[in-house]
């Protein structure tokens, strides 16, 4: 990858005791730390009711981040403010002040002038610092319960797909949520949600879990992994709900995801589960303000989702301990545990106040898991089951797949067709890099298709507005870095398109998959540059081939039968091997069901 890579977590640039990365594959970080010893709140951050009163601000005095104090970053939109005041997103004063809800408010930016303790000046950045305040989660319920993705014409497909199970005496799946074991409140939260009946890795995930047992789950893209593992976990903590501390701030449930937007987005799936109950389910990322999680946390935390940066920042200056962990969570577990995040998932689960495996449930999610992810896992789980759902690491057959032959140079041209060929509303593209993220989306802007980009230079701030827009459909067409490719469950992507190829099988499994899912049908389209993407070309064909689609000539031509994977329906097995596996076809239904809605 060039120098124009990125590590899709981007949190603190401190140092942990690990090995540095490679520059070509981190030549973005964000130093979160930054002058917060100025920072003082006179009251919790509800209703817009921010207010500071340190004149510091982000870098000292009068000269800090576009002058003033935290409460008046006037720099972004223009003016000076030293703020303290009421005033939210879009106010004139207080931390919204100086146009910060102004998309388009360009202010100057003074250099950084340094931390008080300059041991977190660390990294040298020419990434414009912010410290952003992102809007407090919605109480509506008709939001938190009307976010997730209906089901399509082709869940009922579920009950085709076949399951391996591998590990010592697994327990027996469940057929209905009704006969799962879980605790009404949770049931009721269920029901709000419109979900009538589970998929494969639900009804297998959820028993496992329920009986006190580590899990990898391999399922592909869009098959509802996150309420897979956060119904159980959340049932079991209000098991115990009289022995919970309610307003402690080291959690009892630990996940961890790859990148800000997923970690999120799994945070408003907590919420939702835990709606109406004592449980208290927090979010902590990279290019936010550390003070303001911290606030958030001070009123309890039950349920911790982070990225793996901004959760060993809080481990490392003692703001969250692990002695309370029942449960940690990896999700994305096969980009968790590659070279990249490696480091920092061992020293979590490896700190002194982390409990033993044996004296926690470990839970690793996926829709890919490589013999030699399975190898670094085994570290971390004990006595686990295995649950393989249909392909692993396949792509979703909901997806209708499209490869087409375009040379490097004629790629623009080749999309400006696809987007007038049809609807172009709901179109997610990939490209390689974060310079061809923002050109083509400029470019695109001009034309008559509403564009905007999302990737890991852009401030924290701009990410979520970029995917509020697109979601919203504000935005037709989002140009994305592989920072969207992981976990996203975005409404009514149509249509995914990849620009620039990925260079592995793995990523395009997850690219693609972020259409055509929870049974609902999607396309991919991709362009094949011959001579930049030869080394794909047998992994496509084997890809096409296994979701029953049409492989065109000159992939066949350029790699032959394919090698992703092996023979197995399945893609992979239990390394172990040592209990043997069993293969349950789903039972059919024996009366239609209603569909998720």
């Amino acid at each position: 990858m060039s120098g124009d890579g990125e590590w899709d977590d981007c949190d603190e640039g401190r140092s942990f005791d690990q090995p540095k990365f490679d520059a070509t594959e981190n030549s973005v970080q964000d130093n979160d730390t930054n002058g917060f010893d100025n920072y003082q709140s006179n009251n919790g951050f509800g209703d817009n009711d921010y207010q500071s009163n340190d004149n510091g601000g982000y870098g000292g005095g009068d000269g800090g981040y576009g002058g003033g104090g935290r409460g008046g970053r006037g720099g972004r939109g223009g003016g000076r403010g030293r703020g303290r005041g009421r005033g939210g997103r879009d106010g004139g004063g207080g931390y919204g002040g100086g146009g910060y809800g102004d998309r388009n408010g360009d202010g100057g930016r003074p250099a950084y002038s340094g931390n008080s303790d300059p041991s977190m000046d660390q990294v040298k950045t020419d990434k414009p610092r912010e410290l952003y305040i992102p809007p407090l989660p919605t109480e509506d319920e008709s939001l938190i319960f009307g976010s997730g993705i209906s089901s399509g014409i082709n869940f009922d497909k579920f009950e085709e797909i076949q399951v391996r199970v591998s590990g010592e005496n697994p327990p027996a799946h469940v057929e209905n949520f009704e006969r799962s074991g879980l605790r009404e409140e949770v049931m009721t939260n269920v029901r709000k949600s419109s979900y009538t009946k589970p998929t494969p890795i639900q009804r297998y995930a959820i028993p496992i879990i329920l009986n006190g047992r580590d899990l990898m789950a391999c399922a592909q893209t869009g098959s509802g992994k996150t309420a897979a593992f956060m119904l159980p976990m959340i049932h079991h903590l209000l098991d115990k709900e009289d022995s919970l501390e309610l307003r402690t701030r080291n959690p009892y449930i630990v996940i961890v995801a790859p990148t800000r937007e997923l970690a999120i987005q799994i945070h408003d799936e907590g919420r939702k589960f835990a709606h109406g109950t004592k449980l208290k389910v927090c979010v902590s990322y990279g290019g936010t303000a550390v003070q303001h999680q911290l606030q958030l946390m001070r009123g309890g935390c039950h349920v911790l989702v982070a990225t793996p940066g901004r959760l060993l920042d809080f481990i490392d200056r003692g703001y969250v301990t692990f002695e309370n962990v029942n449960f940690v969570v990896l999700d994305e577990a096969d980009r968790m545990l590659d070279m990249g995040f490696l480091p920092s998932i061992e020293k979590v689960m490896g700190h002194p106040t982390m409990p033993e495996k044996q004296q926690r449930q470990t839970l690793m999610f996926s829709a890919t898991f490589p013999a030699e992810i399975q190898e670094l896992a085994g570290k971390f789980l004990h006595n686990y089951i295995c649950v393989f759902v249909g392909i692993v690491g396949g792509a979703c057959a909901d997806v209708e797949q499209t490869i087409h032959l375009v040379e490097k140079f004629k790629k623009r041209k080749k999309l400006e067709e696809i987007l007038n060929g049809g609807n172009p509303k709901g179109t997610l593209v990939f490209v390689e890099t974060k310079r061809n993220a923002d050109y083509l989306a400029s470019l695109m802007s001009e034309t008559q298709f509403p564009t905007t980009s999302i990737h890991g230079d852009r401030l924290q701030r701009e990410r979520e507005m970029a995917l509020d827009d697109f979601k919203s459909g504000r935005m037709d067409v989002l140009i994305a870095t592989s920072v969207a490719a992981r976990g996203l469950d975005i409404k009514n992507v149509n249509h995914v398109v990849n620009y620039d190829l990925p260079k592995n099988i793995d990523d395009y499994v997850h690219r693609i998959g972020r259409t055509g899912r929870v049974g609902n049908k999607g396309r991919a389209t991709s362009f094949y540059d011959p001579e930049a993407d030869r080394a794909m070309a047998s992994d496509l064909v084997k890809i096409l081939t296994q979701a029953g689609q049409s492989v065109p000539d000159f992939l066949k031509d350029a790699g032959g039968s394919g090698s992703y994977m092996g023979s197995s329906q399945f893609g992979g097995k239990d390394i172990r091997d040592s209990y043997g596996s069993r293969v349950d076809a789903q039972p059919v239904a024996l009366e239609p069901e209603e569909e998720w809605e």
